[in-house]
């Protein structure tokens, strides 16, 4: 049996400001994390392409506010700079 995957680990590296900021960071990708593997069965970020993430962003916050979109695109930029990616998002 193996162990769950930590998304806060992954992003620790990465993480900066507030204590609250890092959490709402933790929190998106723990949701964009669930919305993958449930659709593209992909577990880690490190199976992640950009085209899920894109995904994500077109489909699993298609009813949200531009505000929320926003927040999540920054947390998806972070998410790039830890894979090392020169990945870009629109909003």
């Amino acid at each position: 049996m193996s162990k769950p995957f930590d998304m806060e680990l992954f992003l620790a590296g990465v993480l900066t400001g507030s204590q609250a900021t890092r959490k709402r960071h933790i929190h998106q990708a723990k949701t964009m994390q669930i919305d993958i593997a449930e659709r593209w069965q992909r577990e880690t970020p490190w199976a992640w392409q950009r085209k899920h993430l894109v995904w994500f962003l077109e489909h699993g916050l298609s009813e949200r506010s531009k505000a929320t979109r926003y927040y999540y695109v920054l947390t998806l930029r972070l998410l790039a700079r830890r894979l090392e990616k020169t990945w870009t998002f629109k909003l």
